[in-house]
């Protein structure tokens, strides 16, 4: 199991943007109705698996939940499909960025 690097909301901030660079928003319809990330993409995590042969493995991804924990188990599937993946730790409960509700 290959360990996934996770990098700090600040640190996303900063790379968000990089024409390479996905944000996956994992978290369900209900929580992102509060905010999300500008320019995320949300794909709950249920639908990750059907999902995935749709996304381009040439870009990267970084992967949000609330806290973490989600979207790191959606990072570590996703990463075992091929795709490059970051965690980003904390979730939305550290993000201090800008969200669109």
């Amino acid at each position: 199991m290959a360990n996934i690097n996770e990098l700090t909301p600040t640190e996303v901030e900063q790379i968000m943007k990089k024409d390479n660079i996905v944000v996956i928003d994992v978290r369900e319809d209900e929580e992102v109705a509060q905010g999300i990330i500008e320019n995320a993409k949300h794909i709950p995590l249920g639908d990750i698996p059907e999902a995935v042969s749709d996304l381009d493995k040439s870009k990267d991804y970084i992967m949000v939940c609330r806290s973490g924990a989600r979207s790191m188990n959606a990072a570590k599937y996703m990463n075992e499909q091929g795709l490059k993946v970051t965690n980003m730790k904390g979730g939305m409960l550290e993000w201090e960025g800008e969200v669109i509700v």
